[in-house]
């Protein structure tokens, strides 16, 4: 069955399918002759024959548009595109068939026309691009090109006459740019020589700084020492203080003690008075008796000069009391006078320790912002010293700048863009260059009418 299906040519196909029909009816024709049904026989047979005949005008009709229309397609497909296609007027799948084929012929030669055409164009693009490899930029497009390619033809001119005038413009611009990376080189060795200057006297001035930085530090430790001392004096007035108010203390008790003393001689003097009262009691006593009591009034005698000399020395230890009272309110006052000086000296003293304080805490403050100013300095210092650097290869990139425009130059003028002028200048884009107004060097070649310098000193040619 597959090869009936898929390997049998259509005419093979439908004489199979006809020589069944066609067996189908003579056996039954032999049947009915077996049968003796000559009738039927007769009958079958006459059928048979008329299916033999219409199977062949069938097959005929069926098979050779098809085989015909096949053997077409296949030289189409060859690349026979001038043979004529039949049967496009059948409306079976043959009409069908044969009428795609006239559609993919005419398409073909579409293609082929186009093909031609492209050659064409690809052949003359070819020669262009090969002038421009050679660094001829005039080889512009004068052939006329198919409708479908006149846009391309426009392009390739309209990009040529661009680079025409870029390699135009560039090679008029390599002899500004060699000018002005000359200057940049000559002011940039400029800058490198005062930014060494700079960064020179900034080593002086972090120098400077740094021996203020010193000083300013002894003075605050000679200060530092100084309230240090000064705590030491408080602490020995303070300590004085103390001394002078125990000693007014110890001459208050010595004082009430002498205070003591004096009553107690009083009553010494009383004693010595109520004796020499009763001494002269008993020497009256004693004459009254006669000469028995004249020995007790011998005693009597010896007692009252004894009374007397007690009183008399009982005197003279009031005197020298009340001088001793009186030296030890003297000694008070002093006592009292130095601790009010002791005072008045801890007073000034303490002033003194807050005005040396002040100026501790104002020497470190100054220590300190001397350091900072030092730090700054030698951040300056560095960064001069890197801005020197920088110049340094600023100048050196200008330097090769200039050699690589020369370099460039040489490369451009192998191409050729035709007459001078002949392209159009493709406008430079507006640059901004950082200028000082005060720096005649600097400024000496901004002389463009078109340069504008704005307030912050950018100028915009």
């Amino acid at each position: 069955m597959h090869w009936f299906e898929a390997e049998a040519p259509i005419r093979k196909k439908t004489a199979v399918a006809f020589g069944i029909l066609v067996g189908l009816i003579a056996l039954s024709a032999l049947i009915a002759l077996v049968r003796g049904d000559w009738v039927a026989a007769a009958t079958n047979t006459v059928i048979a024959a008329l299916a033999g005949g219409l199977s062949l005008r069938f097959r005929t009709a069926i098979c050779d548009p098809y085989v015909n229309t096949v053997v077409r397609m296949e030289a189409l497909a060859a690349g026979d595109l001038d043979s004529p296609i039949a049967y496009t007027d059948y409306q079976d799948c043959v009409g069908r068939m044969t009428r795609a084929m006239f559609t993919f012929r005419d398409t073909a030669k579409a293609q082929i026309e186009s093909a031609a055409e492209q050659a064409a164009v690809v052949a003359t693009l070819r020669s262009s691009l090969d002038s421009l490899t050679r660094g001829d930029f005039t080889a512009d497009i004068h052939a006329d090109f198919p409708p479908a390619y006149v846009e391309l033809k426009n392009n390739f001119n309209a990009a040529l006459t661009s680079l025409r005038g870029l390699i135009g413009s560039v090679m008029e611009s390599t002899s500004a740019i060699t000018t002005g990376s000359t200057e940049i080189a000559q002011a940039s060795e400029d800058l490198a020589r005062r930014t060494e200057a700079n960064a020179a006297s900034l080593e002086q001035t972090s120098a400077a700084v740094s021996q203020i930085e010193g000083r300013l530090k002894s003075t605050a430790g000679a200060a530092e020492r100084t309230v240090t001392r000064a705590d030491g004096a408080i602490q020995s007035i303070a300590t004085g203080r103390v001394t002078t108010g125990e000693a007014v203390q110890a001459m208050t008790r010595v004082s009430d003690s002498a205070k003591g003393i004096d009553s107690v001689i009083e009553g010494l003097d009383k004693i010595a008075f109520q004796t020499r009262v009763l001494a002269m009691n008993a020497a009256v006593e004693a004459g009254r008796a006669g000469e028995a009591g004249r020995g007790f009034a011998v005693v009597a005698d010896l007692v009252s000069a004894l009374a007397m000399r007690a009183e008399e020395e009982a005197g003279r230890a009031r005197d020298q009391l009340t001088a001793t009272q009186s030296d030890i309110g003297a000694a008070v006052e002093m006592v009292q006078k130095v601790d009010v000086a002791f005072a008045d000296i801890s007073d000034d003293v303490g002033e003194v320790h807050v005005l040396l304080a002040e100026m501790a805490s104002a020497n470190e403050a100054q220590a300190s912002a001397i350091t900072e100013i030092s730090g700054a300095i030698g951040a300056m210092d560095q960064a001069t010293q890197q801005n020197a650097a920088m110049v340094e290869e600023t100048s050196a990139a200008a330097r090769s700048l200039t050699n690589e425009v020369g370099t460039l130059a040489a490369q451009a003028s192998q191409f050729n863009v035709g007459q001078a002028g002949s392209a159009p200048r493709v406008p430079p884009a507006p640059r901004s260059v950082r200028v000082n107004a005060r720096d005649s060097a600097a400024t000496r070649h901004w002389d463009r009418p078109e340069a504008f310098v704005d307030a912050d000193g950018w100028a915009t040619l």
